[in-house]
């Protein structure tokens, strides 16, 4: 097993951008909380900090430039001010040689919410996202992904699924997404959005594979390609299927309810830690220490 030396931090969604600050909001324990939190986290695994080059692509997001600008303010609050954008619409503009080489440049990439299945068809098989894996495998290299974002980052991606219908066999649509994690599926907004149900019957229909529910403003940072320690203001859920026994998905029909007996289900909050080798929980014996 090659061990990657880079970082995922797979966000749920909705992570604070510090516009309560602009807002005349600025007591100093909200102050702290930003300061503190997710965009901060990104900052201090980078190699540079603060001096770190930052690449936001927006390629899942409907407003590219509104997104783009308000990554780029937030940074900029955090002392960050090489935040940039890669506006990659098209296939065409992935290859770009500008592009290209700011890629090999930069130390991190954040990938920003919208349409996970715009990210997988238009990033994937390009000369732009071998470079980002390679950079993740050999370098002390950060990839984020916020919503949309962090559902590509796995092999195996949720593109679509109704939480209101997700107990019936066939309403959760997958794909192949990015590949930067294997056995894995991600799902983002999972409390405000209702999504267990989602994430469970993808697990069910892969129980190999580790779902990973992100709640907003939540997400995990990933070192070693396995050991996840949870960030941000909300929970994080694990649902497992290794001990799954009676399963009844793959002899129900299209649109019956499924059952599912023994899934595990751990809830973590931010400093707790998991292993995705071993799968075991290990609650907050790994800290997360954050560093002006």
């Amino acid at each position: 097993m090659v061990i990657p030396i880079g970082y995922l931090v797979s966000v749920g969604g909705a992570e604070d951008k510090g516009t309560d600050l602009e807002k005349g909001f600025i007591q100093r324990d909200r102050l702290q909380f930003f300061e503190l939190g997710i965009l901060k986290n990104i900052i201090n695994l980078t190699k540079k900090g603060k001096d770190s080059s930052i690449e936001v692509i927006t390629t899942a997001s409907s407003i590219p430039d509104e997104v783009a600008e308000n990554y780029r303010e937030a940074f900029e609050k955090l002392g960050c001010n090489n935040a940039n954008h890669m506006r990659i619409r098209t296939r065409d503009d992935a290859a770009k040689p500008e592009y290209i080489e700011r890629i090999k440049a930069c130390d991190c990439v954040m990938l920003s919410g919208g349409n996970q299945l715009r990210l997988s068809s238009i990033l994937g098989g390009t000369e732009l996202l071998d470079i980002l894996r390679d950079r993740y495998y050999n370098e002390a290299f950060v990839i984020a992904g916020t919503s949309a974002g962090a559902m590509a980052m796995s092999n195996t991606m949720i593109y679509e699924g109704n939480a209101a219908a997700a107990h019936l066999k066939g309403e959760v649509k997958i794909t192949t997404g990015l590949g930067l994690m294997q056995n894995v599926i991600i799902d983002s907004h999972f409390d405000r959005r209702g999504r267990f149900n989602r994430l469970a019957q993808a697990v069910a229909g892969y129980p190999g594979a580790i779902g990973i529910g992100l709640g907003e403003d939540t997400g995990v940072i990933v070192t070693g390609g396995t050991s996840l320690k949870a960030i941000g203001s909300g929970s994080v859920v694990i649902i497992d299927g290794k001990f799954i026994d009676y399963n009844n998905i793959a002899d129900i029909e299209f649109g019956k309810p499924i059952s599912v007996e023994n899934i595990i289900v751990h809830l973590m909050s931010c400093g707790d830690a998991y292993d995705l080798q071993t799968r075991k929980f290990k609650g907050k014996e790994i800290i997360i220490k954050v560093e002006d």
